[in-house]
């Protein structure tokens, strides 16, 4: 697995519910219980089959997701055409949460390894809330924030590591 794309969160997990998968995720952990229903009452439920794209790569982003069950593959197209394995999640891991922040293509693609549910935030639920109850929209929002800048750190941990060796 990719040291970028490993799931640095991840925790030995077992079937729970939304509201306990959602505390488990770094930008919802601090919500309070009624802060957390609000929260759940944008969530989706998705299903996907075997080798089905959740989403792939350049297309604009509009949520995140997280495994309630099954798998999910990480990948990238390299130069040649040919398709990277950046790295696979399982149940309780999340991903795509920048696309919560902006609508840029995605950066890689996501496909299902395996009969899988997803619970997905999607963009416009969010600022949906954001505006009905901005206060949890700021609860939401700085955690998620911090979590980006914990990745942009990480990856320039590892492109510093990449150069020296180069040298």
């Amino acid at each position: 697995m990719h040291p970028l794309w490993s799931n640095f969160f991840r925790q030995r997990r077992q079937e729970k519910t939304l509201s306990e998968r959602l505390r488990e995720i770094p930008v919802f952990s601090e919500l309070r219980k009624g802060e957390l229903r609000k929260l759940e009452k944008i969530v989706h439920l998705r299903r996907y089959r075997p080798s089905e794209e959740v989403f792939r790569e350049g297309e604009p982003g509009v949520g995140m997701y997280i495994i309630r069950f099954g798998g999910v593959d990480i990948l990238q197209r390299s130069e040649d055409g040919s398709e990277q394995l950046l790295t696979h999640l399982e149940a309780g891991d999340f991903f795509g949460e920048l696309a919560l922040l902006d609508e840029a293509p995605r950066s890689a693609t996501a496909r299902a390894t395996e009969p899988t549910e997803l619970w997905g935030v999607f963009r416009p639920d969010l600022m949906d809330l954001i505006q009905r109850d901005p206060r949890l929209g700021l609860k939401i929002v700085l955690p998620l924030a911090r979590l980006v800048g914990e990745r942009l750190r990480r990856t320039n941990e590892l492109l510093k590591r990449v150069s020296e060796v180069e040298r």
